[in-house]
């Protein structure tokens, strides 16, 4: 089952929802059902408009980022918010400042739009909706525009707090770069993040709200997460995959069946085999392409009836980080092909990738050891 179908596309940009989704919007039905059908579908309604705010917070990210050089091709809808998934990270400090501050700054243009629209009794009624668990106004366009006014400037404040994965945690971390390096940058904002999750977590049982705590903890991983992502990618950043490919590897030819494949995984480690024709890439077999064959047909089948024909493809210049990222990116598997120009070298995988930022780790420890 897809948890997360496309729901719409803005250019090249899939805007997908998770199906947990649906889970909020019969809350908020829940909520409003004391005014019947029309409250429900207020309700809805308002969740809709609201997570509008969200796409459109996560397309500024994508269009910041689009300006800089760097494809967004996918933005998720979660209950508690939305992400966008970038390409790759920006390799300026100044060119991620500006794709995270372009997310708030779409929210303040909305906030600023609606604001003439907004009475003082229309933004009380708003900030209950906002804090309380039930709603206590009568649905109606005022309300839905007060509420609009309120949730985009709280997202706008509730971003900006200085703790991964928010966007101010982000802008924090670009702004030391600036001055330091990304690693230490990375290192001081993710001491004051996982600072600020445990005040607010503090502060959310002090005062009885379960879901200050939560968030507190979600925040303090990512923190932890963010500092360990980036010292991988500085470390991976260090070597090219043209030096990191397997350059021993069991190759397949087309005329090869599935029990030879089953023999190579049985007496190696490999798990994964290119079948190739010459110089000529046709195809990956993979340990689960051979499982699956077993599964499903008794016969001894030539490697080209269960090989992966569409394969992601990198150049041998590129860096394991950059691997990392094309593989990550795409929705088929967890193998690239390495290529220098139209000669077909090998394969990489994300546990090649895995291991040897565990080898360069352990060099870089050693090195560290003999001239201390």
């Amino acid at each position: 089952m897809n948890w997360s179908p496309i729901i719409f596309r803005v250019n090249n940009i899939a805007i997908k929802m998770h199906v947990t989704f649906l889970l909020l919007l019969g809350y908020e039905a829940w909520i409003w059902r004391s005014y019947g059908y029309t409250g429900m579908l207020f309700g809805m309604g308002m969740t809709l408009l609201l997570v509008s705010c969200v796409v459109l917070h996560e397309l500024g990210h994508a269009l910041a980022a689009g300006s800089v050089g760097i494809a967004v091709h996918e933005i998720l809808l979660l209950p508690i918010g939305g992400v966008a998934y970038l390409s790759r990270r920006a390799r300026k400090p100044s060119h991620e400042l500006w794709i995270v501050i372009a997310g708030p700054l779409v929210n303040v243009a909305i906030a600023l739009l609606l604001l003439p629209f907004v009475t003082t009794n229309q933004l009380e009624a708003g900030m209950a909706i906002i804090a309380l668990p039930g709603p206590d106004a009568i649905p109606s366009w005022n309300v839905a525009i007060s509420s609009l006014f309120v949730f985009n400037v709280m997202l706008v404040l509730f971003n900006m707090l200085p703790a991964f994965p928010l966007d101010g945690g982000r802008i924090l971390r670009a702004l030391l770069a600036m001055i330091t390096s990304d690693r230490q940058a990375t290192n001081i904002a993710k001491l004051i993040g996982q600072s600020a999750a445990v005040l607010i977590g503090l502060f959310g049982i002090l005062n009885g709200n379960v879901m200050l705590p939560l968030t507190a903890v979600l925040i303090f991983m990512s923190a932890g997460y963010e500092q360990s992502e980036t010292q991988a990618r500085t470390m991976l950043e260090t070597r090219r995959v043209g030096d990191a490919y397997n350059r021993n590897a069991i190759t397949l030819s087309p005329v090869d069946r599935t029990s030879r494949v089953v023999d190579y995984i049985l007496t190696s480690y490999q798990p994964d085999f290119a079948v190739v024709h010459g110089n000529k890439l046709l195809g990956i077999v993979t340990r689960e392409n051979v499982m699956h064959a077993l599964e499903s047909d008794p016969r001894d089948v030539y490697v080209t009836s269960i090989m992966q024909r569409d394969v992601i493809k990198v150049a041998h210049t590129l860096t394991l980080d950059e691997v990392r990222t094309a593989i990550s990116m795409a929705d088929n598997g967890e193998v690239a092909a390495v290529y220098r120009g139209e000669e077909f070298l090998g394969l990489v995988s994300l546990t090649d990738i895995v291991e040897a930022l565990a080898v360069i780790d352990y060099v870089s420890r050693q090195k560290t050891l003999q001239s201390s």
